[in-house]
This record gives structure tokens, sequence and C-alpha cells, in this order.
């Protein structure tokens, strides 16, 4: 089983490049970053983790940007989206981003994917929020288009575009692994409709262990080989027991969450859940 790193990049903590270049130095496997583009003051809509959003989501570096400074230091971390908001970004930019971090770092990109929860945020994008699923599966679909096909084109009720061309491709094939974010049981239909992998948040009225087998018996009934989808628990906690649980279940990678913290506070801490690294 695979171990990851997730932390909100901001002004204030360890900048991302260098958390990848510590993390790779000790053994983990990749590093997640997430997305917000800017969160409006009205503060209608509210946050699935409790009662006040952290002030860490108004101030997250862009991650596309931030994987990217990361991919030109490091050898073997893999990079991530987590998630990356698809439904808030066009859909030609997005795909282009992705190939050329793919690109840099030779193949190591992972795209996580989601929806979000943030009606206000999204809606200031143009996006309607009753629809945002609709929209995220047309935009993926258009995107493995342009990173499959020489001559591209997508004609869909919220996606169109005439035929285009547009390279880089990326270096892994067909495209890097879609990773698609979400609560049980949405997310994970949408994981196997259109995705590579499955990242819920692990927590959040879910019991990893419980739903992994009905995921498998989804993906089966769906005409999808279960081995084909990755299972990873976002935000998992640092027991030793219950992820030693994880992997013999059969979950494919779990995410360990950094606060924005500067080096120094940051690095005793890589070095604290690398002993879980190496049990793992």
């Amino acid at each position: 089983m695979h171990v990851g790193l997730t932390m909100f990049p901001t002004d204030y903590s360890i900048p991302p490049h260098d958390l990848a270049v510590a993390a790779e130095a000790r053994g983990y496997e990749s590093l997640w970053l997430p997305e917000h583009s800017h969160i409006p003051t009205s503060r209608k809509s509210p946050w699935p983790g409790g009662a006040e959003l952290p002030k860490y989501y108004y101030d997250s570096y862009d991650p596309f940007v931030s994987l990217a400074a990361a991919a030109a230091v490091t050898k073997t971390i893999k990079l991530a989206t987590g998630i990356c908001l698809v439904v808030e970004r066009d859909p030609i930019h997005t795909a282009k981003e992705v190939s050329t971090v793919d690109q840099l770092s030779s193949g190591r990109f992972i795209f996580g994917v989601g929806g979000g929860w943030n009606e206000e945020e999204m809606a200031n994008h143009g996006t309607a929020f009753a629809t945002r699923f609709k929209l995220m599966r047309e935009r993926i679909q258009a995107m493995k288009q342009i990173w499959t096909q020489s001559t591209a084109a997508f004609d869909g009720e919220f996606v169109k575009f005439e035929p285009m061309m547009q390279w880089p491709k990326p270096v892994q094939k067909p495209h890097p692994p879609i990773v698609v974010g979400g609560a049980f049981p949405h997310a994970a239909r949408r994981a196997i409709a259109y995705g590579d992998g499955w990242i819920p948040i692990g927590g959040r009225a879910l019991d990893p262990l419980e739903v992994l087998p009905q995921f498998r018996q989804m993906a089966k009934d769906a005409g999808r080989d279960p081995a084909s989808l990755s299972f990873n628990v976002f935000g998992a906690p640092r027991d030793l027991e219950v992820l030693k649980r994880y992997r013999d279940a059969g979950v494919d990678r779990v995410v360990l969450m950094l606060p924005p913290k500067p080096r120094d506070s940051i690095l005793p801490m890589l070095d604290e859940s690398a002993a879980l690294v190496t049990a793992l």
C-alpha cells in the first residue's frame, strides 16, 4: 500500500517544491495538492469538514503551478491534484496543464478530480451547482479526446468545440490516471463510469473497510475490472494498526494530511510518519 501526503500550500507554509523534495527523500509515494481559486465572502455553502472554514482555503496556491515546481526538483514522487475542481476550469486549458505537468515530471502526474461543495465559488465561474457533475463528466470526456486524438472534437450539452489540435500529449498512455474524489455511493459510481480510481475522504461518515467491497462489486456490475480501479483513502489516520487493516483489505493508497506550516514544523512530522511508510 502506498503512502502519500497532502497539504494546502500557502505563502506561510513550507513551499510545495521543498515539501516534494523532503517527501521523496523519506520514501513517500505521492504528493496531492488541493484547489480553490477563491472563496466568496458570502460563505453560504456549509463546509463539509466542520463549522468554520479554515483560512488556508482562501490562501492556497494554484496546484498546477505548484506541481510543476515540484516536478523540476524531484525524480520519483508522484504528483497529484487532490482534487482539481474541474467544474471551475476551462477543459482546453486544463488538458494542456495536465499534459504539461505530466511531461515535466516524466509521467508522474495523477489527475485527482472532483465537483466541489462551494456553490458560490463555482457560480463565479459560471457553473450551476445542480448540474456540476454532468459538467464534470463532459469536461473529463472532452479532455480525454484532446489527450488521445491528434485531432479532437466534442459536441456535448455543456462542452462544445470544433476539430482542433493540441500538444503536448501526456507521457502516460492513454492519459494520466483520473482519480475521482467524493463520497459513497455517488462519487464511487462516477469513478467507475469515467475514472481510473476513487479517493473518498476517510473519517467523513465513511468506513473504507465497509465500502471497499461494495465499490468492487459496483465496478464488476458495471462491467469494469475492479482491479483496474484504484481505491485510495484521503485524510487517513496516522494509526499503524488501522493502516495495516486497510492494506490487508486491498486499499491501494492512503494520503496523510499535513497542516500548512513552515519547514521547521513540517519536517519533524514527515520524519515521524515515515515510520508508517516503512511499516506498510
